[in-house]
């Protein structure tokens, strides 16, 4: 079973897409925006992201009415109502459920997810860490402002130690979720994160998850100007080179104005260090394709909530069989094997495991 799930799945080099109908025609990001008014507060980051992913949904060469978003309860849920592409604002945190059972049904669906922090990992972080862990063919987008926007500003399950909201007037004594250091910990196959305001970076963690077959899990750092302001001020502002570690496969992590700051390894895990004080070969070379994932989540731990080290880019991505693709496998072999099976509901009702009671 084993073997011939591979053959049909990551030992062929397939794409997220591989079954997904294209077009030959020219597409824009006008052909994917909806006619629909887009509202959410001023300043927004969810804007920026709408702009960017609009921007880059024409790269892909899809049909629209091959593509899916799936959004759950949140600001960040009415996505699919700004795309003129298909779309379903499902229920509170149940996104990843119903979207792994387009994706297991319908494999010429490019089926996405969009999540916010308190949609994912309060009510639905069941459904997210089994989407994960399963490698369903998604992507998975989780909006992150540290917030609840859409019911007006309580704490949320990354809302940093201390912080004072309607629902935490004396400061939250919740530990926050480090989101990266959950998906790996979930074995995502991707995982990556970016931020509202770098549209290039952004677009660049997008056209890989888009490629990758399996769960792609991408964290995007969102402004909320009403709820939150500034939250991520300081990855923004003058100074913010010395806090961003970007991650490219195969570079040297060296990061600063000047590349004064670099990446080592620390017994297990890794630490932050002063370039000049380390030999050019004792800084880790990226590496987001061995199989290893305690690398990935050595990297995930570097992040901090005071945003003092924040890394950005793609953590991890590797091949591993897809939920979907064995699923529809086991069908097949369960046909081939059963060539009397005429399909009935009572044939399957009066299977092998039932007994006549006389």
């Amino acid at each position: 079973m084993t073997r011939m799930i591979s053959r049909v799945g990551t030992d062929l080099g397939l794409s997220a897409t591989a079954h997904v109908p294209r077009t030959d025609e020219p597409q824009k990001a006008k052909d994917f925006t909806s006619d629909q008014e887009v509202r959410w507060c001023p300043g927004c980051g969810d804007y920026v992201i709408l702009a960017t992913i609009r921007s880059f949904l024409p790269e892909l060469g899809l049909r629209r009415e091959n593509l899916m978003f799936v959004s759950g309860i949140g600001c960040s849920s009415r996505f699919p109502y700004y795309l003129d592409t298909y779309g379903l604002h499902s229920i509170h945190g149940r996104a990843p459920a119903i979207a792994t059972g387009l994706a297991v049904t319908r494999p010429d669906l490019s089926v996405w997810v969009v999540t916010g922090d308190g949609d994912a990992l309060s009510i639905g972080g069941n459904h997210l860490i089994h989407a994960l862990r399963r490698n369903v063919n998604l992507t998975i987008l989780l909006f992150n402002n540290r917030i609840y926007g859409l019911t007006k500003g309580q704490y949320s399950p990354t809302s940093e130690v201390g912080k004072v909201t309607k629902s935490t007037p004396l400061g939250s004594v919740d530990h926050p979720f480090n989101t990266l250091s959950l998906a790996l910990g979930a074995e995502a196959t991707f995982a990556a994160r970016a931020m509202d305001s770098d549209r290039k970076g952004l677009t660049e963690v997008l056209r890989q998850a888009a490629a990758h077959r399996g769960t792609s899990f991408v964290e995007i750092y969102q402004d909320c100007p009403i709820f939150n302001d500034g939250s991520f001020d300081v990855l923004r502002k003058d100074g913010s080179e010395q806090r961003l570690i970007p991650l490219v496969h195969g570079e040297p992590i060296v990061f600063g104005g000047s590349g004064e700051y670099c990446v080592v390894r620390s017994g297990f895990g890794l630490k932050v260090v002063a370039t000049d004080d380390v030999d050019r070969d004792e800084i880790v070379v990226h590496d987001a394709h061995t199989d290893d994932p305690d690398y990935a989540y050595a990297l995930s731990r570097l992040s901090d909530q005071d945003l003092t080290h924040t890394v950005t880019g793609v953590f991890r991505s590797v091949a591993r069989d897809t939920y979907d693709d064995m699923v529809r496998l086991q069908n097949e072999i369960a046909r081939e094997t059963d060539p009397v099976d005429d399909g009935s509901l009572q044939r399957l009702l009066t299977g092998h495991d039932t007994w006549t009671v006389e």
